[in-house]
């Protein structure tokens, strides 16, 4: 088996060690790839520094159709990406197939608002004092981006450090999680047949425990992090004067009002509580059931979840596949075990094989459980009932997270009541909070992060308000 090289640089390289990289369904080997040493890190640091002020003044249509080529190439390789997602992931090739449509959309946008990418100016001449005043107002990187990216979409999430990066004219050195290096390094391939300059971009597939070197370096004043909450505060207070990004997941609701359309939210619901095996920060852990309907969507709900096809993620048909490690199942058993001992019941599933959890229900949680306070971040539900709208709003802002939230819902009142009272970073109203369009703004509150991912949030994000002042003009 040939052994992927990383990219330093925009170049080709391989350390002195390698990593294999196996299947959770079977164990198979998937791939190995070469690890950068200590001082091949260093070098693509170096270079990402040296580069940025000739990253910053690419010209715009540089930059857009490095983008352009990215979201292209994709495309054309779109079935052998997805092949190597659901490889090294475990995820159902269903969902690699819409993982890799994402990514192709994503370098689009940003072609797209890089070529939009453009200043503003401002007549300061409305007081007397500033007559023949005029204000021009760009916006500039803050310098390279170190981003840290997860296992649970290998590509999509890489892409959405990257590609808004590139847009701004920011260098960009990329550490994907260690459970599923290679999407990463193919994007790689790829962005190294662009026009961007050496020291653009970097993939740096190492360990956890050597990013905390990268995390410090004054050398990249950005660090943009997507996994779980304690982790991304570590980073923060680590580095209390860098501009930091974060994306930590939360325990995402979906509301069932007693008007909606309950054939409708069933199937939603059981499908994007266990789309990704969970593995999904939006995916839906909390289902929150106006009183009046709710054995009547429960009716409804558990036939939906035990007909999901579950299994081998190879497989056309198979829509809850593996979570990403034996490990990581056996995290999710015994939180489903812990809320059992509890007093919770089992409506569906609560069985584990391997690295597969069978799509679990569960009801009467206490509310202290993990299942209801904590991101499960595996194929697990709880229901809940609602005495009202007002209770069940109340409902999912118990919690500690805020990311989006779903409302089932026909009444506009209902609606707008949710977008004032949620707090969370999006309100999806007749659908699960798992929706996402990737040109929206995208993160949340309390502690599921800070600032916004999609294409323009990011790029506003990732740079800084300037302005030049031209003095002595007749306006």
């Amino acid at each position: 088996m040939d052994v992927r090289t990383f990219w330093l640089a925009g170049r080709p390289a391989t350390g002195d060690t390698e990593l294999t990289v196996t299947n959770s369904h079977d164990g198979r080997v998937v791939g190995r790839h070469s690890v950068p040493t200590d001082a091949q890190v260093e070098e693509a640091v170096a270079a990402a520094h040296a580069v940025a002020r000739q990253a910053a003044a690419l010209p715009v249509h540089v930059r857009a159709e490095a983008l352009a080529h990215v979201s292209r190439r994709i495309a054309e390789r779109a079935e052998e990406i997805a092949q190597l997602i659901t490889a090294e992931n475990g995820k159902p090739i269903l969902w690699a197939r819409g993982e890799t449509s994402r990514a192709v959309a994503t370098f689009r946008f940003a072609a797209e608002e890089a070529r939009r990418w453009s200043g503003g100016v401002q007549r300061l001449d409305t007081e007397p004092a500033a007559t023949g005043r005029l204000a021009y107002v760009s916006r500039v990187p803050y310098g390279p981006v170190l981003a840290i990216t997860p296992f649970n979409f290998p590509l999509n999430l890489v892409a959405h450090k990257v590609a808004p990066a590139i847009a701004v004219g920011a260098p960009v050195v990329i550490k994907p999680a260690p459970a599923t290096p290679l999407s990463a390094l193919l994007l790689g391939e790829i962005l190294a047949e662009t026009d961007l300059p050496p020291g653009m971009f970097s993939v740096l597939p190492i360990e956890n425990e050597r990013a905390s070197a990268l995390v410090q370096d004054p050398r990249l004043p950005v660090v943009s992090f997507t996994g779980s909450a304690p982790v991304g505060y570590a980073i923060a207070d680590q580095i209390p004067r860098k501009h930091v990004t974060l994306e930590l997941g939360g325990n995402a609701a979906a509301v069932v009002l007693a008007d909606a359309d309950l054939d409708w939210a069933a199937q939603r619901i059981a499908l994007y509580s266990n789309y990704q095996a969970g593995q999904s920060c939006i995916a839906v852990q909390r289902v929150i059931v106006e009183q009046p309907v709710y054995d009547a969507f429960v009716d409804r709900l558990i036939p939906a979840v035990t007909g999901l096809v579950t299994g081998d993620p190879a497989d056309e048909k198979t829509q809850v596949g593996p979570l990403v490690s034996e490990h990581a199942a056996e995290r999710v058993e015994q939180w489903v075990q812990e809320a059992v001992a509890a007093g919770a019941k089992v409506l569906a599933g609560g069985t584990r094989e391997g690295a597969v959890i069978a799509p679990t229900v569960l009801t009467d949680v206490p509310d202290d459980a993990k299942v209801v306070c904590e991101e499960v971040f595996g194929p697990v539900m709880i229901l809940q009932p609602a005495a009202s709208v007002n209770e069940a709003y109340a409902m999912v802002n118990d919690s500690k997270y805020g990311l989006q939230a779903g409302v089932f819902t026909r009444s506009l009142d209902a609606a707008f009541q949710a977008n004032r009272e949620l707090e969370v970073g999006g309100v999806i109203i007749g659908d699960v909070p798992s929706y996402r369009a990737d040109q929206m703004p995208y993160g949340g509150v309390k502690d599921s992060g800070i600032g916004r991912e999609g294409l323009h949030s990011a790029m506003e994000d990732l740079t800084y308000e300037k302005v030049m002042v031209l003095t002595g003009l007749t306006l």
